[in-house]
């Protein structure tokens, strides 16, 4: 009787993890095999014959000036996230982290932009960068605030950097308000004690302990800025003069505008490796040091 209890719980045990690596299977393993084999092909999506041609796109790429192009737009934007979800969210989180009046009522409110859809949130904007800013420009006398942010080669980058921020600072202060409230208190308390100043209990106890939490923002962030493109999309669709396509556009353009399928999973894969070896980078320099 014993015996098959046991039995029938590893049975349900092992069932229940079956089912997630299957699903994983299906969903991404199976996928990205798939595309790492079609970008060694011709196919156009759309023929039901093609023949392979080996590294053949992945040359094509490093040799596609649109590459560049993109890929310079994508670093830029993907700074701009990192610097910005980590810097500006813990300066959030340390504000939501104090004894204020009406702390529950600012800690549901700076939340609510994540709630909204991106594509949304892109055409919302797109309309305000269109008509709204250039009439409050126009009223205020200021030049530049009088013309669409989004057609000016050196406006429309930090504008949609700007978008993107406001969006996504929610994840990243909720993590480092995390991070913040899981500090022991006591070891805050001697800090005070020993006569620490606010600024040498931030770099010498707060920051040590908000590491995990900044790698973790860090990850989000650089998956965010390099696979961008329904904000992208929505908001610029990579103009002015292609300026702002990203990576993630690209690949969409030369997949289902361009039908080149196999050169788009090239880039795909390209992007894919870039990630990878990014976030492995990260995460062994991040280890080093955590509390």
């Amino acid at each position: 009787m014993v015996k098959n209890k046991g039995f029938i719980e590893r049975y349900w045990a092992y069932l229940f993890v079956l089912v997630p690596i299957m699903l994983q299977a299906l969903f991404f393993f199976y996928p990205l095999v798939q595309g790492i084999f079609y970008s060694l092909t011709d196919w156009n999506g759309l023929s039901s014959s093609f023949k392979v041609i080996g590294i053949q796109n992945y040359i094509d790429v490093l040799k596609d000036s649109h590459f560049y192009t993109s890929i310079t737009f994508t670093i830029l934007f993907t700074l701009g996230l990192l610097v910005g979800e980590i810097v500006i969210g813990i300066f959030m989180a340390t504000l939501l982290n104090r004894k204020i009046k009406a702390l529950g009522f600012f800690r549901t409110w700076y939340f609510f932009p994540a709630v909204l859809s991106t594509v949304t949130l892109g055409l919302i904007f797109s309309q305000l960068f269109n008509y709204g800013l250039p009439q409050i420009g126009e009223l205020l006398g200021i030049d530049w605030l009088s013309e669409n942010l989004l057609v000016q080669e050196h406006t429309v980058i930090p504008s949609a950097i700007f978008v993107a921020l406001w969006q996504g600072l929610a994840m990243p202060i909720i993590i480092f308000l995390a991070g913040l409230q899981s500090i022991p208190s006591d070891i805050l308390e001697a800090a005070e004690i020993d006569g620490a100043n606010r600024r040498q209990k931030f770099l010498n106890i707060e920051l040590p302990f908000l590491l995990p939490s900044i790698s973790m923002v860090f990850i989000l962030a650089l998956k965010s800025g390099l696979t961008a493109f329904d904000l992208i999309f929505s908001l610029t669709k990579g103009g002015p003069d292609g300026k702002t396509e990203s990576l993630g556009l690209l690949v969409y353009n030369y997949a289902f505008v361009d039908n080149k399928f196999s050169y788009a999973n090239a880039l795909a894969v390209i992007l894919f490796l870039i990630i990878a070896i990014i976030s492995v980078i990260q995460i062994s320099v991040s280890r080093k040091f955590e509390v």
